[in-house]
């Protein structure tokens, strides 16, 4: 098998055991005392070897089809549907009225639209305002809420790759866009 008289490779043993016309035990055995180093490679050939091709020769039966329709329709079932993000269908238009709405400055309404601003620290009061104005429920805000997605339309060449901005306080927010004390109060307030 070598032609210097040496020890055949583990490619060579492998290829002269696929091409012996007699596969069987008696070849394996063989084989194994000759070339014990590859006896894990030998056996794994062997065994694929040995192995029957299926060819789905006969075609599935109605009944087959059937059960294969059913599990997979429960299997579908079993995946929850991805929620629709409710910050994704406004326009600027939409997302004007909420600010209008909410009566707080664009710069808030901007902060919770990217998501900068941190879900525990807004106050559910205000929480299901926001909700309401955007025609969506609080359920839908807070499973959609996550980390702020990056905006596709701003797209600047970097050095390296964008990433999302730090999440900050309902409270930090408001006082960034300069509303006053006493409506920062209201609007931090838990209850009317």
């Amino acid at each position: 098998m070598s032609p210097g008289g040496g020890r055949p490779s583990r490619e060579a043993v492998l290829d002269a055991f696929a091409v012996e016309s007699e596969p069987g035990r008696a070849t394996l055995e063989r084989y194994l005392r000759l070339y014990p180093e590859y006896a894990g490679e030998l056996i794994d050939l062997s065994r694929e070897l040995s192995r029957e091709a299926y060819e789905g020769a006969a075609p599935l039966s109605a009944a087959d089809r059937a059960q294969i329709d059913a599990a997979w329709s429960q299997h579908a079932k079993a995946i929850p549907a991805a929620a629709a993000d409710p910050f994704a269908s406004l326009t600027v238009d939409d997302w004007r009225a909420v600010a209008q709405r909410l009566d707080v400055p664009r710069q808030v309404v901007t902060a919770l639209r990217e998501r900068r601003v941190s879900l525990v620290s807004i106050p559910r009061r205000f929480l299901a305002m926001l909700a309401e104005a955007m025609r969506s429920s609080v359920g839908q805000l807070e499973s959609s809420w996550g980390p702020a997605h990056l905006i596709v339309a701003r797209s600047y060449k970097a050095d390296s790759k964008p990433v999302a901005g730090e999440q900050v306080t309902f409270e930090q927010v408001l006082i960034d866009a300069s509303v006053p004390a006493e409506k920062r109060a209201r609007l931090l307030a838990e209850e009317d």
